[in-house]
């Protein structure tokens, strides 16, 4: 197994266990390292924090669910595109989640959300 295909497993890992189990501080705990940086400009900087806020954020929706669609793994960086619902009857949002990993642990974090419209101009859907 190549070290991307291992990063992908450790992002989708953590990604099963955040928003799939809903269980964000355990998956903290298993798959994010030491000197953990986040750039999500609505969640604090730590590890620590990060994982109480995203918590807070699976607690308030319940029958929330992301759909992996698409993942992108060069060297350390690994990316997914995937649509986040935080209702079962809303468009959801498209995620673009990068991820660095180093030594088998998320080290660093950046997303991208954008809300999914009704219409899009190209009539091509976003995830």
């Amino acid at each position: 197994m190549t070290d991307s295909q291992r990063n992908k497993e450790v992002v989708l890992g953590f990604l099963q266990m955040a928003f799939g189990e809903k269980r964000p501080v355990a998956a903290f705990e298993t798959y994010v390292g030491e000197g953990y940086v986040q750039h999500n400009p609505h969640a604090p900087g730590d590890a620590a924090e990060s994982a109480r806020y995203l918590a807070r954020f699976v607690e308030r929706f319940p029958e929330l669910r992301l759909e992996v669609r698409r993942v992108v793994a060069e060297g350390d960086l690994v990316c997914t595109h995937s649509l986040m619902r935080l209702t079962p009857d809303s468009r959801g949002s498209a995620i673009a989640d990068v991820m660095r990993v180093r030594e088998g642990r998320i080290v660093e974090h950046w997303d991208v959300v954008q809300e999914v419209p009704e219409v899009t101009v190209s009539g091509n859907p976003m995830v």
